[in-house]
């Protein structure tokens, strides 16, 4: 591999101003983020903090030992589990202000979909879905309409956002399980208010591959933002469907839907639902939520780089440093853990990187101050390295 390949580094985790100045190559394909505009408008800001609600209740989590996706449809279940997965989809309406060619304001309008996560009102949705919003109402799969809905905070390494309806207590929420045991091939359903006029749409598919990397866009090309570690899926994910959950055969939340290809058949990509665990159990316990931070930069191993770096391992994150960079982020976590440049990761606490999951989405599922334990692979040696996660730095 030439040098200028070996540069050419995926980034899992760095600061933000490093990590928008060292993105990794663009998708050919072209994608598009799933959301759609009801009146055309413009894009903005991310809203961002605003307030909580002390009185929260438990995520409803998969059981323990218990694991959906090894559960297959039979006939009837798919219509049994998405009439019981719908009532915890809601439709997303935001309202923004844009501005013509003319340069006058109007109103404009967008829908997509959202995932009821807590009986007292927590929405887990896509971030580009509430972009720009000055106002964002939600309507419940039975018609009930919320106009009084906050964008609590949203995920700076993902394409993810948290709602809170104020003052419920009784949503229908789902269960979401566990997407470090999805396979390829598995059946699933996505649901999603498709068109932004169809409210809980089902369709029907498999998985069709896991660690999928694609740049998408909304639907004029521009926003163009990088998605990594996505489920791909052939159940058709619609303009509208942003947001909405992707279900196993156990009726299990596996994946948040977010983006479809314009120039493939049956090419939709979700993101794992795991690595949104960490912020939505801060967000149950607190009221907010920072993503969790380990600070290095990585390749993902695949039998290619491994290859190509003369790897003792096929599977894992590389940690590998270039001129302009330290893979190893000053004061991070990494560094007060003692990780050095070309360690591998191979586990999370027990957990393969790679087979199930990116290094980036398993510490998704952990709060600032967990201590993880890293399997790390050191000169050919085997050790394990503690780390103390911390928030993600503004």
């Amino acid at each position: 591999m030439k040098e200028e390949e070996k540069n050419e580094v995926k980034v899992q985790e760095a600061t933000p101003k490093e990590r928008e100045n060292k993105t990794s190559s663009s998708n050919s394909l072209a994608i598009i983020l799933s959301a759609i505009a009801v009146v055309l408008g413009g894009s903005g800001l991310v809203l961002g903090w605003m307030g909580y609600d002390k009185s929260s209740t438990p995520i409803t989590f998969l059981n323990s030992g218990n694991d959906g996706n090894s559960a297959n449809f039979v006939e009837g279940s798919i219509a049994d589990i998405a009439s019981k997965v719908s009532k915890s989809v809601v439709s997303i309406i935001t309202s923004t202000k844009a501005t013509n060619f003319f340069g006058q304001s109007y109103d404009a309008s967008a829908a997509g979909t959202g995932i009821i996560a807590t009986s007292d009102g927590y929405i887990v949705t896509n971030k580009h879905v509430i972009n720009g919003a000055n106002k964002v109402t939600v309507v419940l799969y039975d018609g009930t309409t919320y106009e009084d809905v906050e964008v609590v905070t949203t995920d700076p390494l993902n394409d993810v956002a948290f709602l809170k309806i104020k003052d419920v207590s009784d949503l229908p929420a789902a269960t979401l399980g566990d997407s470090k045991t999805i396979n390829v091939g598995q059946q699933v359903i996505a649901i999603g208010n498709a068109l932004g006029e169809y409210q809980n749409t089902v369709t029907s598919g498999i998985i069709s591959g896991t660690g999928r990397a694609v740049t998408a866009s909304d639907g004029t090309g521009a926003n163009a933002e990088k998605l990594t570690d996505m489920i791909q899926t052939d159940a058709a994910i619609n303009s509208g469907n942003s947001g909405g959950p992707l279900v196993n055969a156990a009726g299990e939340v596996i994946g948040i839907n977010t983006a479809t290809s314009t120039s493939a058949e049956n090419m939709g990509f979700a993101i794992p639902i795991s690595s949104v665990k960490g912020m939505l159990s801060q967000l149950i316990e607190t009221g907010k939520a920072e993503r969790t931070y380990l600070g290095i930069y990585s390749v993902e191993i695949t039998p290619e780089v491994a290859k190509a770096y003369n790897l003792p391992v096929d599977t894992g994150a590389y940690l590998y440093s270039a001129s302009s960079y330290s893979a190893i982020v000053k004061d991070s976590p990494a560094a007060k853990a003692g990780l050095k440049d070309k360690d591998i990761i191979t586990k999370i606490n027990g957990v393969e990187v790679g087979a199930a999951g990116s290094l980036a989405s398993l510490i998704g599922e952990y709060k600032p101050g967990d201590t993880v334990q890293l399997t790390v692979v050191r000169e050919g040696n085997e050790i394990a390295v503690n780390a103390t996660l911390e928030g993600y730095p503004d």
